[in-house]
């Protein structure tokens, strides 16, 4: 299972992170986010990183040329689509960079939600799953109804988000079977000031529930 700690801002902590064995970052490339990270602070933190490291830029309604320009200074491995960008714009970007990931984030209003995953699914590697709010795009500490997702068999791997903490992960995984989870708000002190002792206790919780994170 992949675990990804989204919304890092500060480049110790995201060294501390790796060296706890975590290898998927991700950044956010929203301007107007508390957790915004300019593309060139991006790039200064991965050059610290571990080579095999995967890092994501987070975007929402980008346009083509801003996304690309971003993704090329930054260096980052993967592309996390977190707002109402439509299908034939996920085509463009994988075909602008079909070597890295393209994951596309839809924030849940209804189970009926999940029903626009079967349009994107020619065009992206994955699928990430997030509570809706109606001001924030993420990072919001609210959970999803798991049980809209008992039956969830989606045409490409998914993560769950929203809302997880050391604490809640074991129940979540005790009614999902996520290819990954991501968090962000449930291992921080603030908006982009991750928590360290949170993240060592998802570490541990992660170690007694799951072996290949």
């Amino acid at each position: 299972m992949r675990v990804k700690l989204c919304g890092i801002r500060q480049p110790e902590q995201a060294q501390a992170i790796a060296a706890l064995g975590f290898n998927l970052l991700g950044f956010i490339c929203v301007p107007a986010s508390p957790r915004y990270l300019p593309p060139e602070q991006i790039r200064a933190i991965l050059q610290a990183l571990p080579p095999d490291l995967d890092a994501w830029g987070v975007f929402a309604g980008a346009d083509l040329e801003t996304l690309a320009e971003t993704v090329t200074i930054a260096g980052v491995s993967g592309v996390q689509l977190h707002g109402a960008e439509s299908p034939e714009f996920c085509r463009q970007v994988k075909e602008r960079f079909p070597e890295r990931e393209l994951i596309k984030a839809l924030r849940l209003r209804s189970p009926e939600d999940l029903a626009q995953l079967a349009d994107y699914a020619p065009w992206v590697d994955g699928f990430l799953l997030d509570a809706y709010h109606p001001q924030q795009l993420g990072g919001t500490g609210q959970t999803l109804p798991w049980d809209w997702l008992q039956d969830f068999r989606p045409p490409r791997p998914w993560f769950l988000a929203g809302g997880l903490t050391p604490e809640n992960i074991p129940q979540a995984l005790a009614h999902l079977t996520p290819d990954g989870l991501d968090l962000s708000s449930g291992i921080e002190r603030a908006p982009g000031d991750k928590d360290l002792a949170k993240v060592t206790a998802l570490k541990r919780t992660l170690a007694c529930l799951i072996s290949d994170i």
